[in-house]
Formats: C-alpha cells, sequence, structure tokens
C-alpha cells in the first residue's frame, strides 16, 4: 500500500463512522442550482456528497484512496436508496477515466500529502470536466486554535487558480470565503473559514 492509502485505511478502521453523513454545506450551495448529469465526486470519504448528488439525480463517480470509506459510501447509498459508482484511486499516481459535468473537490487536504501533490491533482480534476461543465473545490482556510496542523498552510482560491493555470475557455462563477461558527472538543467557541470556488469549463 502506499503511504496515502495506509493512512487513511488507519483513519477510517478506527471508528465505524468518521464522518456525518451530510453533504458539505458548500457543495450544496454551489451544485443545487446546477443540472444533473455526470458528477465525479474526488476525495468521496464515506460518501455524503455522492448520495446527496445522486439524489438529486446526477450519475456518480465517487473515488477515494481508502477501500474502508469506498465500502462505506456504498452501503450509505445503498441505505438511501440511489445507487453510486466506486473507484479507488490513489489520485497521486492514478485518476479515473473520462469526462464529467461536475467534478467535485471538497476538503481535499492531507496530513501526509508530498509537496506540490494537491495542485496536480486538481489540475488532473479541472482536465475531467466536460465541455459546460463545473469544477467545485471546497477548502479550509485556517486551521481552530485546538487544532494539531497549525502548521499547515491552507491554499487560497487564487493559489487554486494560480496553481490551475486556466485558459480564456473558464469563468469564475464563485470565488469566496465563508465563515461559520465553531465549537471546539472542550466546548471552545470560535469561527472557522472555508474557501469555494466554482469554475465552468465553457467548451
Amino acid at each position: 500500500m502506499t503511504t496515502a492509502q495506509e493512512f487513511w485505511e488507519s483513519f477510517y478502521s478506527e471508528r465505524d463512522q468518521v464522518w456525518s453523513g451530510r453533504p458539505n454545506p458548500l457543495l450544496v450551495r454551489e451544485a443545487e442550482r446546477l443540472t444533473p448529469g455526470s458528477a465525479l465526486d474526488i476525495g468521496c470519504a464515506e460518501g455524503g456528497d455522492a448520495v446527496w448528488l445522486a439524489k438529486r439525480g446526477w450519475r456518480v463517480l465517487g473515488v477515494d484512496v481508502s477501500q474502508v470509506a469506498l465500502d462505506r459510501a456504498l452501503k450509505h447509498a445503498y441505505d438511501a436508496g440511489v445507487e453510486i459508482a466506486v473507484e479507488r484511486h490513489d489520485l497521486k499516481v492514478t485518476f479515473p477515466e473520462g469526462l464529467y459535468d461536475l467534478v467535485s473537490a471538497q476538503f481535499l487536504h492531507s496530513p501526509v500529502e508530498e509537496d506540490g501533490e494537491r495542485n496536480s491533482i486538481l489540475k488532473r480534476a479541472s482536465e475531467a470536466v466536460a465541455p459546460g461543465g463545473y469544477l467545485i473545490v471546497g477548502g479550509h482556510a485556517g486551521a481552530p486554535s485546538w487544532s494539531e496542523h497549525q502548521h499547515y498552510y491552507f491554499p487560497t482560491t487564487k493559489d487554486v487558480l494560480d496553481h490551475l493555470g486556466l485558459k480564456d475557455n473558464w469563468i469564475v462563477i464563485t470565488d469566496e470565503v465563508v465563515e461559520r461558527p465553531l465549537v471546539g472538543p472542550d466546548g471552545q467557541e470560535e469561527s472557522r473559514k472555508d474557501n469555494v470556488l466554482t469554475i465552468k469549463r465553457l467548451y
């Protein structure tokens, strides 16, 4: 197994369920106005976003490095009465084939990622967007005070756009920082900033 697979298999195996099962609010906000088609959810984890998209009529392929997470995503879809497809990829090594009307990358942060890895994955994600399709990238803009990842540099939307190096067949739909309240493990009340970038491929 690769280092990423080892880390994430261990991460998901420690608990029966890691995430809430609900879709990421930024994805919901951006995607609910789109016409359903084919969707690729990279870093799909336990399938909260993939299942939400499938419920809205999208044909979804969920991708993750962890087989444990993918098995849970399939069960989540089954329990919700929808179908999704899944594939296991270490995205710095392999990437799913095809073009998609929507490519979603939500909180694609990893404590074991190599330098430049996220940028190269997002570049490949942009290349998987079909003409007329969308790329939605949601990310953290900083770590809360209790996080062990204070040293981690969270890329801005400008960073993402700079590294994508898109040509004039793309337009920016959303480029925003969103702040929300957050309660820590010991009851700390703070706020957390996330950023969202939605771009459309024109042709």
